[in-house]
């Protein structure tokens, strides 16, 4: 009896083990899926190869994003070992536009990061990071055309994207079909600016624009402008190992911070230090100038106008402090800065012609973009 009973327990205790065992899995499942809400990231370093990207004076915006690129992705390796983090390239080498988002395509990415180094006069600084979007600014299309510019050196010439349509319908259209995958697209954004502004660096802000290997993608997906090679101190700034990686640390902070909110983890996170001493006080001055100038209308006289970079010490200059700006694929060259102030301006032409620059005019800008100069004279007296 006892035997038998015993026997009994012992089938039960079996069958219990074989019914729950599925059940056991889902669970399993359940569990490792809430706590692996990014399980592939693919991090794309922007141009390489025979596309340098745009430059300063020696650095190369290919060289400094590829080794924020992989700085970044060993940190999220190290730290989330589960996590797959995948490059579009580890070396100088050439990647198509389209290759580059099909990678993240074919590997179902839980997130895209391109970061890249930006372009536009001498004095344009700070961090800014792009989703998605239609531009709203000059600016921010001229960014975009020059990231998409590189379809060119393709081997087909670009030929493939011919009948590629980002028309502003197009792209509002593809905004609906990932609204999901926009906004936290933005929210990944948007801590990435935070954690920029932390270590010190100028905020430009989270905006939007037309960038075709953000457009490709079917994910959430930001692109990183981490600072302006044209502008000698960002140059320096980006061109220098620690400070590459207190960016990248910053970049890493912003993830893990994304990667809580998807699982809804409440942890506290390790902050990056701020910038060395001596790089807070070109940012802070860099700053405090940025912020008298902010939302006002700054007028300049330019002289000059060349196809090819002028030494800003030239003799052609006489002896005059000159800032230079690019624009559709020229070096101008500006003399003077006045904010609010179109007479002032106006005067300084005035001399400059007087002295032998017989072609100078006014322009104006506004947050660092050039802008109409009957718009800008108005604004002022506003």
């Amino acid at each position: 009896m006892i035997e038998k009973l015993s026997r009994n327990i012992r089938i039960r205790a079996i069958i219990t083990i074989i019914v729950l065992l599925p059940i056991n899995s889902l669970l399993a499942q359940e569990d490792e899926s809430f706590y692996s809400a990014i399980q592939t990231v693919v991090i794309d370093a922007g141009h390489g190869g025979k596309d340098p990207g745009c430059h300063g004076a020696s650095a190369k915006e290919k060289h400094v994003c590829l080794a924020m690129a992989i700085q970044l992705g060993d940190l999220i390796a190290k730290k989330y070992p589960e996590i797959k983090v995948i490059y579009t390239r580890k070396t100088d080498v050439f990647v198509e536009l389209s290759e580059r988002a099909k990678i993240a395509n074919r590997n179902k990415a839980d997130l895209f990061i391109c970061i890249h180094a930006n372009a536009a006069s001498a004095q344009a600084f700070g961090t800014e990071t792009y989703v998605l979007g239609l531009h709203r600014t000059e600016s921010q299309q001229k960014v975009a055309e020059r990231e998409n510019a590189i379809i060119h050196l393709e081997d087909d010439g670009g030929a493939k994207y011919k009948d590629f349509d980002m028309s502003p319908d197009a792209i509002i259209a593809r905004q609906i079909q990932l609204s999901v995958f926009l906004d936290q697209s933005i929210s990944f954004a948007s801590k990435l600016q935070s954690q920029f502004k932390g270590i010190g660096r100028y905020d430009r802000g989270v905006k939007q624009a037309g960038f075709l290997v953000l457009y490709k993608t079917t994910m959430p997906s930001v692109l990183i402008e981490t600072g302006f090679l044209t502008n000698p101190k960002e140059e320096k700034f980006l061109n220098t190992e620690a400070t590459q990686r207190q960016m990248s640390g910053a970049m890493f902070v912003a993830f893990q911070q994304y990667k809580n909110e998807l699982e809804g983890i409440d942890e506290e996170i390790e902050q990056v230090a701020p910038l060395p001493i001596e790089a807070l006080k070109t940012e802070a001055s860099a700053t405090e100038n940025s912020q008298s100038k902010e939302n006002k209308v700054e007028f300049k006289v330019q002289i000059e106008t060349s196809r090819e970079k002028i030494a800003l010490t030239d003799i052609k200059f006489n002896g005059y402090t000159v800032s230079q700006y690019q624009q559709d694929g020229l070096f101008k060259y500006t003399i003077g800065s006045y904010i609010q102030d179109f007479q002032k301006a106006n005067e300084m032409k005035q001399k400059l012609r007087n002295s032998g620059f017989q072609h100078a005019f006014v322009v104006a800008f506004m947050n660092d973009e050039r802008i109409n100069l009957q718009k800008a004279i108005k604004l002022a007296e506003k």
